[in-house]
């Protein structure tokens, strides 16, 4: 395996794992009902996400181009860890619209 897929992978790894962290960061800002940071990292994680997608995007590209490496273990469970963390924001999305959503009726039913 050369140097190129290796540093391809652990980027894809590295993003996708921040962006883990930030949704768990997201969660928990839901769960104080801090809707606003839990956007924020939401956001952020996506941002993340979208920077490891764009990695993978060009091995492939790069791989369709003729520049193949062959096989790779490492940047398999790169896609893959970068595909769960992606539906792990999809979830978190719709979780924050959920709660915040919630919220504003549980206070409008106070009031």
């Amino acid at each position: 395996m050369n140097d190129k897929v290796v540093n391809a992978a652990m980027s894809i790894i590295i993003n996708a794992g921040d962006a883990r962290n930030c949704i768990k960061e997201a969660m928990d800002f839901i769960s104080l009902r801090d809707f606003k940071h839990a956007e924020e990292k939401v956001k952020e994680a996506n941002d993340k996400l979208i920077l490891a997608h764009k990695i993978q995007t060009n091995m492939i590209q790069a791989e369709a181009q003729g520049e193949g490496s062959g096989y790779s273990l490492l940047f398999t469970h790169a896609q893959d860890t970068l595909m769960t963390i992606k539906s792990e924001l999809n979830i978190a999305r719709e979780l924050v619209k959920i709660f915040k959503a919630l919220d504003e009726r549980i206070s409008k039913l106070e009031k």
